[in-house]
This record gives C-alpha cells, structure tokens and sequence, in this order.
C-alpha cells in the first residue's frame, strides 16, 4: 500500500516517531517500513512546513510501499456484544450465574479463539458462600481445570478458585495498603486467603513481620505454596481461626488487615485486641449506598469501646461496586 511517509535513519528514527505521535499523524494502521540504513514512518496526512521543521535533520518527505497492521479479532466483534469476565492468570472466569449453556460456550468459543492467555473458560454455579467463601464452577471450554498461577503487581499466586477465594479486582486496593506499611511494621492479615495482601507486603521487606492467618485449610495450603513461590521470607501462615489467633499475638500488630466484607464486623474485638497503640485496622465492609460508613465506623468504635480504647478515623473510602446499591468500603481507623 504506497503511502506518504517520512525517510529517517534508523539512530534518528525513535526521535523522529514521538514526534509524529505528537502531532497525531502517525498512521498506526501500516508497519512501519525498513531497508539497511533508514526507516519509514507512515503518515495519516500531508505535513505543513512548520510540522516538517520539527523533525529531526536529515528527514525526508517519500512514498513507501508500507503493509497493513492484521488486526486480531476481538471477542466483541464475533459475539456482537461485550462479554462480562475477569482472567484470573490462564483461566476466564463468567460473570453471569444465569448464562444459559449456549450462550456460555458461545462466549467460552469467542475467548478462547481471541485471546491466547486464556487456555480454560468457567462459569460460577454458586455466588460466594460459606465459612471458606468458595465457589462451584462448571467448566465450559478449555483445559478442564480451576487452577492457575496468577501475577499481580511482580507477585505470582497460585490458587485453585474452586478451593479458595481470589479476586484480580482489588489489585489497585492491595497496593494501596502496602503505602501505610512503613520498615519495620508487624502487619496481621485476619483472612489471607493464598496470600495477596501478606505476600505483597512481605515482598516489599517494609515490614518486620507479616502474620498470615486464615481457616480454609485449602487457602492456608496454596498461601503456603505462594509464600515459597515468592521467595517471602518475613512472613508466617497459619492455618487457624482469626478469633483464636488474635489471643495469641495481641498488641503486637502495627496494620491489622480485615479484608472480609460480609462478616468483617463479626471479628472486630480480635482486631482491636491484635492491634498496638497507635496501630491501624484496614476494617473492610459491605454497605448500602444509603449508609455507606456511619454504621461501620460506629461498630469499629464500639469494638474499641469495649477495649476501654478510642479510635480515629484516618480515612473511608469506596473500593468498588459489588451490587446495584451495595459497596465495597474500607475505613482505616487508628486505635488509640
């Protein structure tokens, strides 16, 4: 395909591509051309003067024979509509319960044949339930499993989906617990699961000691693998109840982290004993849009209360959307 271009040496041609990007007129449709000593950048349209001038010397103004970008097929062209998913390492995870089975392995076809990351395609049977908050999946396409190695943030967690809980959406929210951790924290994890918050902040080497603790043998199992996987040395799994443990290591905690939304509240007088003075609580909830914080930040008082403590709130925030009115929220209160 001839297209007008620009004729630059190979040692000038990335200066001379970021100023084509600049001014938008770089054709991104077409590959960019080569021979021995020179490149040719495609161009969207002819250039003025005052344009040509702010490439670098020595460029020229050509034709080229340039050959098309082969665009991959994405799953919304061949659906006709935008699929609800989320890739958990190698396997994607349905967001729709009521997909009926042909439409499922409609999607499952789509994914699969657009997306070579994804080697398996399931869909949720249950929503979130039970003491170890598990799932049952049915498996619609692809390598006929549930578990994976996902990377997050420079960290790899291995996890099975039908045994444990993991959720890729609260990376961002991970990470920002990781900038109140300060060098030589004691950090208390109430419900590590296979380990995104204790293994993160273990990775860093900002805290001294990281206490992981959760009751889902599966999950204590897979954080276990995860903690050798990484390399984390600071950090201790425990296979235990939350309640149990907080006896165990009370006033040592710096971060105590709470992240079980649904029944986080149920736990508050072990975070409040865990936690040091002048420790924080990373209390996570599940709230109306109505009451987003007030009734949180009233049971988090009266936990502390009980303690013969106070707290300050520090920060509220909204993590997500989880259902129509329903909020994923997280209030950092400092324990005083």
């Amino acid at each position: 395909m001839k297209r007008q271009c620009i004729k630059v040496s190979k040692k000038k041609g990335e200066p001379a591509r970021r100023v084509l990007l600049g001014l938008e007129i770089l054709d991104n449709s077409l590959k960019i051309g080569s021979d021995e000593t020179f490149l040719y950048l495609p161009l969207t349209r002819e250039l003025v003067p005052e344009e040509f001038e702010s490439l670098p010397e020595g460029s020229e103004l050509t034709d080229f024979d340039f050959e098309p970008i082969e665009k991959k097929p994405v799953p919304e062209v061949l659906l006709g509509f935008s699929p609800a998913y989320e890739v958990i390492g190698d396997i994607a995870l349905l967001e729709d319960e009521n997909l009926d089975a042909q439409t499922a392995l409609k999607i499952a076809d789509a994914l699969l044949r657009t997306q070579p990351n994804i080697k398996s395609v399931v869909k949720p049977l249950t929503p979130v339930i039970g003491e170890f908050r598990i799932r049952e999946f049915e498996i619609i396409a692809g390598e006929p499993r549930t578990e994976t190695i996902h990377r997050e943030y420079g960290c790899r967690y291995k996890v099975d989906l039908a045994r444990a809980y993991f959720t890729p959406r609260l990376s961002t929210e991970r990470s920002r617990i990781l900038s109140w951790v300060k060098e030589g924290d004691t950090v208390v994890d109430m419900f590590a699961g296979v380990g995104p918050y204790s293994i993160l902040l273990a990775k860093s080497k900002k805290p001294s000691r990281v206490i992981a603790i959760d009751k889902n043998p599966d999950a204590v199992h897979y954080l276990r693998e995860n903690i050798s996987l990484n390399s984390a040395k600071n950090i201790e799994a425990i296979e235990g109840d939350a309640r149990e443990e907080a006896k165990r290591f009370a006033g040592t905690a710096d971060h105590v982290i709470m992240n079980l939304p649904h029944s986080a509240h149920e736990f508050l007088d072990s975070a409040v004993l865990l936690t040091k003075p002048g420790g924080i609580i990373h209390y996570y909830g599940m709230t109306h849009e109505d009451d987003l914080f007030k009734s949180s930040v009233e049971l988090i008082r009266k936990a502390a209360g009980k303690a013969g403590k106070q707290v300050e709130i520090l920060e509220k925030r909204v993590v997500r959307s989880y259902a129509p009115h329903q909020y994923n929220i997280c209030i950092e209160a400092k324990v005083i």
